[in-house]
């Protein structure tokens, strides 16, 4: 799993019809400290409502196929959850 916020939405007029009624959206990887990534934005199929601005839990690939509910959708990164709280001590190396 991974955080991200929530960047953008896709509007698609066609798409694959297994993926008719689902969210698309534009989520872009950030740190613990919540700094972005050095990796491009990616569209992620939303699973829980999420919107733009909002933190949130992804996954990749197989996983994120398993989080629709058709699993026959060609999905490589879905939603799972929001992130409403974060908390996190630094560690000494």
């Amino acid at each position: 799993m991974e955080m991200g916020v929530v960047v953008g939405r896709v509007t698609a007029t066609r798409k694959d019809e297994n993926l008719v009624g689902t969210k698309l959206l534009i989520t872009q990887s950030i740190g613990m400290d919540g700094t972005p990534l050095n990796s491009l934005p990616i569209i992620t199929v939303d699973t829980v409502g999420a919107g733009i601005g909002e933190r949130v839990i992804f996954v990749r690939g197989s996983m994120a196929s398993r989080a629709v509910r058709n699993k026959e959708s060609p999905v490589d990164a879905a939603i799972v959850g929001i992130i409403d709280n974060l908390e996190c001590e630094k560690f000494k190396e």
